[in-house]
Order: C-alpha cells, then structure tokens, then sequence
C-alpha cells in the first residue's frame, strides 16, 4: 500500500498507512499503550524512556509503508515488512548509547533483553513482523487494536506471506488464536515470561510464541508484552 492510503473496513474502522509526520502522534499513542506494561516499564521505568525509545524505532519502521493507524490514533500496528529489519546499521550503532543515556547502569540488563527478542526471531523463511502493536487508553475495550491487526492480515493473507508476533500476555493469546495464529516456541526474559506466534497462510496460521520463563512473575492480569495495550 502507497503511504497515506486510506480505507475504511467492513466494520466501519478507518484506516491508514502512517506517513513520517505521523512520528510525534505514534509516539504519544505507544507510549500510552505501554505505560502500564510489566516488562516495558521494567526496561524503560521513566516515561520518558520508553518514549524516546519507541521514538526511536518508529522513526526507523517509517521507511517503509507499513505502519497502519486506525482513526485519530485510536490503535496502530508497526509492521516490518519480509526482508526488512527494524533498525538499519547505522541505527543499530546508536543503541547502547541511547541505552546509556536512558537507563544508565541498567543498559547491560537491557541490552540482555533486546538479545533475546533477537536470538528467538524465526529466520526460516520471509514474514511480516508485528514489531508493535497498542491502542489508546480512551479507546480500549472497542475491539479496534484487533480490528486493525485482522485488517492487516487480510491483506498479508493476500501476498501470500506468513506473519510472526511476540506476546506475552495471556489475555491475548485466545484472541490471535482466533485469527490464526498458533505458538511455536519459547525464550526467556530478564523479568518475566513472553512468547511469540507465527501465522501462515493456506493452512490453520502459525504463531511463534516464546515463554520467558520468570525470575520475578509479573502479575497474572497483566504480563509484559510487545503487543502492549490492544482491546
């Protein structure tokens, strides 16, 4: 899809791809999508934090039309696209210093963390990957983050091509189960348990899903999660 396409689903949702002024709006959203998130916050325990941090991969995923926002910035979904990668080289050199001056003596501990989310990443075969998806707090309990994620995946449905996500809360897991996703595996985290899903296309869709086993569970209601806030 061209930036800026616009449509509206079946079930009256707009929808758009994101375009690179969009980058302050997405930013506030996940922000408030992930404030209350176990490991988000762990990682990131200053709002300001995990604002430059998703500040700083949004920027990055807006190279490519695949960021798709539903209403005024009700939901939206960060997508990498089959054979893309979430930070280009020259970004992946600015990580740990953006580390060190978000999280100070923690950075090592962070850094453990986004290792891995990258050492469980299927690399068998070309996907789409849900980098992030949340919705915002005055639009929670309406169904829309889900009803951006089923549009999306109609769409990567109709490319043919599987798509993986990592979640961690038990909350959702029933909901991707009931668009086809299915779990594939486990990782560990440094606080808590995760998992990601993989969803193919032509047969019952495949979620890759990975357990962190936890050292500290956070609690049951919710887990952390890369999905943040999505109902």
């Amino acid at each position: 899809m061209p930036r800026g396409a616009r449509f509206t689903t079946e079930t009256g949702v707009e929808i758009r791809t994101a375009e690179p002024a969009d980058l302050d709006a997405l930013t506030a959203l996940l922000t408030e999508a992930f404030r209350r998130d176990p490991l988000w916050r762990w990682a990131f325990p200053e709002e300001e934090g995990i604002a430059a941090w998703w500040r700083f991969y949004v920027g990055s995923a807006l190279r490519y039309p695949c960021i798709w926002v539903a209403g005024d910035f009700a939901a939206a979904a960060v997508w990498i696209p089959p054979g893309g990668v979430e930070l280009a080289d020259d970004e992946e050199q600015r990580v740990e210093p953006l580390l060190r001056e978000l999280v100070g003596p923690r950075t090592s501990e962070v850094t453990e963390l986004l290792e891995r989310f990258e050492a469980s990443h299927p690399r068998d075969a070309p996907h789409y990957y849900l980098s992030l998806l949340g919705t915002a707090d005055r639009h929670r309990g309406r169904g829309l983050g889900m009803a951006l994620l089923v549009e999306n995946l109609r769409r990567i449905d109709g490319e043919g091509m599987p798509a993986y996500l990592e979640s961690s809360n038990p909350a959702n897991d029933q909901r991707y189960e009931r668009i086809g996703f299915r779990w594939t595996g486990e990782f560990k985290t440094p606080e808590g348990r995760s998992g990601g899903l993989r969803r193919t296309t032509g047969r019952p869709h495949q979620l890759a899903a990975r357990v962190h086993a936890a050292t500290r569970p956070p609690p049951a209601e919710h887990r952390f999660s890369r999905e943040g806030a999505v109902s």
